[in-house]
């Protein structure tokens, strides 16, 4: 596999989806930044990470990587396989839903389908993991982390809607409302007025 160059080095297909991931609108509870991607999985690689803060605390987190094969030397079908991660905290009401899994799921496909990123072999998992404290961590609550895994192969090298269906799988895991739905509370007039 030839060593990872420069992205201006790279084949202009690979150019065209590291040019599409930059983000126009962020909610302002995301950050996103570079990561360092992957050096063996493929010839090209970009990674970008994510944090969903709310009220100084950090709700959710997420990676994106984007593998770019031009000769399709790898298991994936196509030159392009997007990997894609969200880890968020879950309240004990949600953890214990038996559907969980699924619900988490759907955030992921139904993001992808309102951003119109068209994609094919996608594949993940849903994972919990609960977290009780024992001897002189017994005070501490339990806890239960969500995980999401998904990796799919996009139609094109336009990676917009991709990039934008997770930045939606975050907000959603971190229990955000959409972002075209302004909170109630905040439109209704003051008491008295």
């Amino acid at each position: 596999m030839p060593p990872l160059g420069r992205v201006d080095e790279a084949p202009p297909a690979f150019r065209r989806a590291v040019e599409s991931l930059r983000t126009r609108a962020v909610r302002p509870e995301v950050t996103v930044e570079d990561m360092p991607a992957p050096q063996r999985l493929a010839p090209h690689a970009v990674a970008k990470s994510a944090t969903v803060r709310v009220e100084d605390d950090d709700v959710a987190v997420g990676r994106l990587i984007v593998l770019y094969d031009p000769e399709g030397t790898r298991d994936w079908p196509g030159p392009f396989r997007v990997v894609a991660y969200a880890s968020a905290d879950v309240e004990a009401e949600l953890a214990a839903d038996p559907l969980l899994g699924q619900v988490a799921w759907s955030w992921l496909t139904e993001a992808l389908e309102a951003r119109g990123a068209e994609h094919h072999t996608l594949s993940g998992t849903v994972t919990r993991a609960t977290t009780e404290g024992f001897a002189a961590k017994a005070d501490e609550p339990p806890s239960t982390e969500l995980e999401l895994r998904a990796s799919w192969s996009p139609t094109s090298d336009d990676l917009s809607g991709d990039m934008a269906a997770w930045l939606d799988l975050l907000a959603a895991a971190a229990g955000l409302p959409p972002a075209d739905v302004a909170a109630i509370a905040k439109r209704r007039p003051p008491p008295g007025s």
